[in-house]
């Protein structure tokens, strides 16, 4: 099988020839800059000092180039929106070097000149006339939200301020989505399509960074209390929301055809370490009747596997998710309550693809030995990849301050069990 094949073998719940991997396929897939450095030193790709691409800069993610993808045999990749997560363009790439003293390249419009505390901020666009929108903190290694909430009138909220950022896309947006899916298709790799606006109050989306004013309810706490106590506007937002991604979703789909094997709509957490975030009640009332609008028409008009991302101990949503018409759940957060590797293969494994779980990324990989991240890749793969519905990523993004040599174990044992070995 070719990676294609392999991905789409396993989502349609058939053994496939390898247990299909994925590292970099989206943006809670992927790794944190400075690991992405030290993995890339350790296989030997780079001459040490070689800088990386910082490629979505909101979560410090490096760029996992074809080299390393053929390196360890990874079969995912990313086609994304032309903008990062600050509004503007991963063009005119400059020097920089981390906190931890990591080399790498930036975009143009990236800030990196401290404040006279050593903090780093960026502005959405670039644009420095408007407020700063995240800072990443001295000797950090991620940005903070800045919340930039106007004050809030409940006479005069009006949907429309939450609905700036969903519009119709222009030619321009969907001849990119067009080239990418032509230019990647070429690589034999299934495609993991990111379509901006289909994630209905997703917490990181909610304060804007990319958008010099933003109106509406923008603060992280304020929005969640509203889901309850201003049901009806959060609703009425959705339900806007809805009509212009489904609009958009059709263009895209005329622009990149069946060469998307999975579509990314949500990466809306409803998960915490201990449980649910909210009950099922108010995911059914106010989130599920918009999921399955938009899972319906992709069912009804595309082959596209739908993927949500949901952190936390979200075993109990789990039946719902399903009925909501999603195929794969990411990043399967074993270590959260009530998240065991076994029972959750054995209760829906044959009814959603777990795309992620593969170790954990709190504890094992950063903290464990060598042989520990080994053990539990090599068990995590024995227990998803029974009658396929897996494909192999840690608990969500790689992160900073992961040792080399654990990341050099995690490819040698997905490799041991692929019956390859790493780098080949």
């Amino acid at each position: 099988m070719n990676s294609r094949q392999r991905v789409e073998t396993a989502l349609n719940h058939q053994d496939p020839d390898m247990v299909p991997l994925d590292l970099g396929g989206g943006p809670v897939s992927g790794m944190q800059v400075s690991s992405v450095y030290q993995l890339r030193q350790g296989l030997g790709l780079d001459p040490p000092g070689t800088p990386v691409k910082v490629v979505e800069p909101y979560q410090m993610l490096g760029e996992i180039g074809p080299d390393l993808l053929d390196a360890i045999g990874a079969d995912v990749v990313p086609l994304v929106g032309p903008k990062n997560f600050f509004g503007f363009e991963n063009t005119g790439w400059k020097e920089w070097e981390l906190f931890d003293g990591t080399p790498v390249l930036v975009p143009e419009l990236f800030n990196t000149e401290p404040e006279p505390n050593g903090d780093i901020l960026q502005w959405p666009e670039g644009d420095r006339s408007a407020p700063a929108s995240v800072r990443m903190p001295k000797d950090g290694y991620y940005f903070d939200t800045i919340i930039r909430q106007p004050p809030i009138d409940d006479d005069k909220l009006d949907p429309a301020d939450n609905l700036e950022e969903f519009q119709p896309f222009d030619d321009a947006m969907i001849d990119h989505y067009r080239r990418g899916a032509e230019e990647l298709s070429a690589t034999g790799r299934a495609i993991l399509m990111n379509v901006p606006g289909t994630a209905f109050g997703d917490i990181a989306l909610v304060p804007a960074p990319w958008m010099k004013h933003p109106r509406g309810i923008r603060d992280v706490a304020e929005w969640y209390m509203s889901t309850a106590a201003r049901f009806d506007y959060v609703y009425e937002v959705f339900e806007r929301q809805c009509e212009i991604a489904l609009a958009n979703l059709a263009k895209i789909h005329d622009a990149v055809g069946d060469r998307v094997t999975a579509i990314f709509t949500t990466g809306t957490d409803f998960g915490t370490q201990n449980g649910p975030f909210i009950s099922r009640k108010s995911y059914t009332s106010l989130f599920q009747p918009f999921h399955r609008r938009m899972n319906d028409w992709i069912h009804e008009n595309t082959p596209w596997k739908i993927f949500i991302h949901s952190c936390g101990a979200v075993k109990d949503l789990i039946p719902d998710f399903i009925d909501s018409g999603f195929d794969i759940l990411n990043p399967v957060q074993c270590s959260a309550v009530g998240m065991e590797p076994r029972e959750l293969k054995e209760k829906f494994g044959d009814r959603v693809s777990f795309w992620g779980g593969g170790v954990d990324t709190q504890k094992t990989l950063p903290f464990g030995t060598p042989e520990q991240v080994r053990r539990e890749v090599l068990e995590r793969i024995e227990i998803f990849n029974r009658g396929g519905g897996f494909v192999f990523n840690t608990v969500h993004n790689v992160q900073a301050n992961t040792p080399r040599e654990n990341l050099l174990a995690l490819y040698e044992a997905v490799g041991e069990a692929r019956g390859v070995a790493a780098g080949s």
